[in-house]
């Protein structure tokens, strides 16, 4: 059962966007958002949708986001880490489950997803992975990178893929301020994977 104000249909505040009432930039954006062979895990029912309502707005951030995801060479292992490391600080239960099942396609094991998930210790992990999540921690939880986690990050990706690292995660954390705002909803049968700390 969603709350009131969410649209049964969208799963968020805001209903699905009419493809009839948008320009043909826009249009083109919709069909690559209803088929999801193009590059969007969730489709119409997910930030995508929500963008649309800014036409705009929507045909700026899709080449940023594919960019980000498939052409700025960070691979698909360290991609996942940055979007679940986002995701869990800022609690994103919508984006976490969207991702979850990519991270295991792109070899992430579920041991270092329980690490992720339940903010346990990162020593025991290599350390290209446990240098991505403890930037994320650093950026999302203390608001502040410290000066070895930057020197760790710049040795382990250098100056242009940390770059494009950082931009990633600031990329999902704005996906997840979307996703708050207008409170996407996860599909009917989908179980929350997320355990949410009580405020």
């Amino acid at each position: 059962m969603y709350p009131p104000d969410v649209d049964p249909a969208s799963g968020c505040r805001l209903p699905l966007p009419k493809r009839d009432e948008l320009g043909a930039e826009a249009q083109r954006v919709y069909d690559s958002l209803a088929d999801p062979g193009r590059g969007s895990l969730r489709g119409l029912r997910g930030p995508g949708g929500i963008l649309l309502h800014s036409p705009k707005l929507a045909r700026y951030t899709r080449p940023l986001n594919h960019h980000l995801r498939h052409e700025a060479g960070l691979g698909g292992r360290v991609r996942e880490l940055a979007i679940l490391t986002t995701a869990r600080a800022l609690d994103s239960q919508f984006e976490w489950c969207a991702h979850e099942a990519e991270a295991l396609r792109q070899g992430i094991s579920p041991e270092i997803i329980e690490i992720i998930k339940y903010r346990k210790d990162t020593a025991a992990l290599d350390e290209a992975d446990r240098i991505v999540i403890e930037l994320g921690r650093e950026i999302f939880a203390a608001k502040k990178v410290t000066p070895g986690t930057f020197a760790r990050a710049l040795r382990q990706f250098g100056r242009r893929a940390l770059v494009d690292l950082v931009a990633l995660m600031g990329n999902y954390a704005s996906t997840a301020a979307l996703l708050v705002a207008f409170d996407m909803q996860l599909d009917p049968d989908q179980p929350p994977l997320l355990p949410l700390d009580e405020p």
